[in-house]
């Protein structure tokens, strides 16, 4: 197949439209705003109510029932709108999180794999007033709770794509649907799944994905690429027990600034730039380019998007080195501590410990095990006062590079999103881990990549108030259907 120019360097061209049997976008979009009306919307605010936390967050959540409930109200919206010869069924592996799997025939002896999750973070705190991770809201056209938009829009969405080109007569290739229950905790059941259906799936040409972000709501947008993840817990000891600070403080070192001392091992404090070579990897010239096409796009909303405080401001100026920062350079977090009691708690105690959860985020193309080593290693060695320090408890998922696009796919995503959106299409990094992308796109080499969603600004997946964007899902909805109607259609 003839590899085109990346998305990047196109962006001042318009792709010409591809030759396809005629399809009408205005039937198309009178069609899913119906789906979404008559029973997508309320399926989902019964979907949103469900806390089906992911295993690493519920390791109950067999004895509490929630995941089962939540496949189960999928499941059934997706048989009652199914299409004819359409296999619909919950698989479930000795050992993992069930899967629900969907497979429709097609008219084009060819297959596409459509991907989503139903799986849940956690609650997390900071929720508005009137708002809850598990109580919906309607507030004009956002669906507020968690899960809606990571991902439970995802199975509906991809089922109706495929019942608008039923409706309108329209040709496509076989379809599998996976949506599994397990992606927030690193989609590591996926992996039995994919081994254990690879004679049912086959070998798809196109993989469809829409657990993914936007960068605003006016315009199509695709993931090009995603960050991978190092993460593990720094442990620091100094005594046995804790001592009164009057006593001690002065002649035993605190486990804080010992803490302190090795992060700086880690990270330069002032400029938040990873220390570690072994952490960093070469931006290739045309994501660049691509990030600073998206910076033209974006301008200040690149950073405005986030709840600063008043007077707050983001790392550095420069919008295209925000977007490089946030996908293709390493950055660390701390997203937990142990060993610091309540203030209302704390008295004039010097603590024996100090512990921290690591969340060190990776440009695609670094290994995570051998960041990880790079990690404890430089944090481990000649401790400092001869305290006792450890890394350990760590965990890495690989990052993605999206291979070359196709000038059929960049051409269909272009025209899809002037005919939904009425604007071009923009490509753009992400700064989180799809663990599914580096999977199936090592399993399934020879296919093409679609990975888009409708986690905007302001939608705040895994964080309080976290909301679907009900336009945007439904114009992504249609989206999907001309890309697909399109692939059939692509010469060979």
């Amino acid at each position: 197949m003839t590899r085109s120019a990346s998305p990047a360097t196109l962006s001042a061209v318009t792709p010409p439209t591809p030759p396809s049997p005629a399809f009408d976008a205005s039937r198309a979009t009178a069609f899913v705003d119906r789906a979404f009306a008559d029973s997508i919307v309320k399926t989902l605010i019964e979907y949103v109510k469900i806390p089906n936390k992911s295993p690493a967050f519920d390791p109950e959540w067999r004895a509490h029932g929630h995941m089962d409930r939540a496949i189960a109200l999928v499941e059934g919206w997706c048989k009652a709108n199914a299409l004819p010869d359409m296999k619909i069924e919950v698989i479930r592996l000795e050992g993992h999180t069930p899967l629900l799997y969907m497979e429709s025939p097609g008219e084009v002896d060819d297959t596409v794999v459509l991907y989503g999750h139903l799986d849940k973070q956690p609650e997390m705190t900071g929720w508005s007033e009137g708002l809850g991770p598990w109580t919906p809201v309607m507030r004009g056209e956002k669906l507020y709770g968690r899960g809606g938009a990571d991902d439970g829009y995802a199975a509906f969405a991809s089922l109706t794509a495929l019942r608008v080109l039923r409706d309108q007569g329209v040709r496509r290739a076989r379809c599998v649907l996976l949506i599994e229950a397990c992606e927030e905790s690193g989609s590591v059941d996926l992996p039995a799944y994919t081994e254990a259906l690879a004679p049912r799936i086959g070998k798809p040409s196109l993989v469809v994905c829409l657990d993914s972000g936007c960068g605003n709501y006016d315009q199509l947008w695709c993931t090009t690429s995603l960050r991978g993840i190092a993460s593990g817990t720094m442990r620091v000891e100094i005594l046995t027990e804790g001592v009164h600070s009057g006593d001690a403080s002065g002649i035993v070192p605190s486990s804080f600034r010992i803490a302190r001392q090795l992060l700086s091992r880690i990270e330069d404090e002032k400029t938040g730039k990873v220390l570690l070579s072994a952490l960093h990897g070469d931006i290739p010239k045309d994501r660049d380019a691509q990030a600073r096409r998206v910076a033209e796009v974006l301008g200040e909303t690149v950073y405005s998007k986030f709840p600063f405080v008043p007077g707050a401001r983001p790392a550095v100026d420069d919008p295209t080195e925000l977007i490089l920062a946030r996908t293709w350079r390493p950055a660390l977090s701390i997203v937990a501590a142990a060993g610091l009691p309540a203030i209302a708690d704390g008295g004039n105690v010097l603590r024996p410990s100090t512990s921290v959860k690591l969340s060190m985020r990776l440009p695609p193309t670094v290994d995570p095990e051998k960041a990880l080593r790079a990690m404890k290693e430089t944090i481990e060695r000649d401790p400092p006062y001869g305290a006792r320090v450890a890394f350990e408890g760590f965990e890495g998922s690989s990052g993605w590079n999206a291979p070359a696009m196709s000038g059929w796919l960049e051409a269909s995503i272009a025209g899809a999103s002037r005919a939904f959106f009425g604007k071009e299409s923009v490509y753009m990094g992400e700064g989180g881990t799809i663990p599914f992308m580096a999977m199936l796109g090592d399993r399934f080499p020879q296919a093409e990549f679609m990975i888009t969603g409708v986690l905007g600004p302001g939608s705040n997946a895994h964080g309080p108030n976290e909301f679907l964007d009900l336009p945007t899902a439904r114009k992504l909805t249609c989206c999907v259907a001309q890309v697909l109607r399109d692939h059939a259609a692509r010469p060979r």
